[in-house]
């Protein structure tokens, strides 16, 4: 099983730019898809990002389609969440999750393995 780290998370004001970065233990983690949910105060925790287990297939949320993009390299372990053109509503704890298949899904509940998350805060 691969644990999580993520990082890159702070405060940034609006229109800037963040690079979450997530840390995966483990030889199997060319075996995960990967993914990032978020969670901001008093709202259920959300679907963000996702790539399968080669890189070749993503999604995205609604609300950060053409300003997020999710890449991973295999090789280094890693999983990366470039965000751009940042909004206040973009502020919350981001979760990097895994779940041992090739294909990626949406709903929470497909993934086993979480991150302990990091902060993003936008201003305004």
């Amino acid at each position: 099983q691969v644990q999580l780290v993520e990082s890159g998370g702070g405060l940034v004001q609006a229109g800037g730019s963040l690079r979450l970065s997530c840390a995966a233990s483990g030889r199997t983690f060319s075996t995960y898809a990967m993914g990032w949910f978020r969670q901001a105060p008093g709202k259920e925790r959300e679907f963000v990002a996702a790539s399968s287990r080669g890189g070749s297939s993503t999604d995205f949320a609604d609300s950060v389609k053409g300003r997020f993009t999710i890449s991973r390299n295999n090789a280094k372990n890693m999983v990366y969440l470039q965000m751009n053109t940042l909004k206040p509503e973009d502020t919350a704890v981001y979760y990097c999750v895994a779940r041992r298949a090739e294909a990626f899904v949406t709903p929470r509940i497909g993934y086993d393995r979480w991150g302990q998350g990091t902060q993003v805060t936008v201003s305004s």
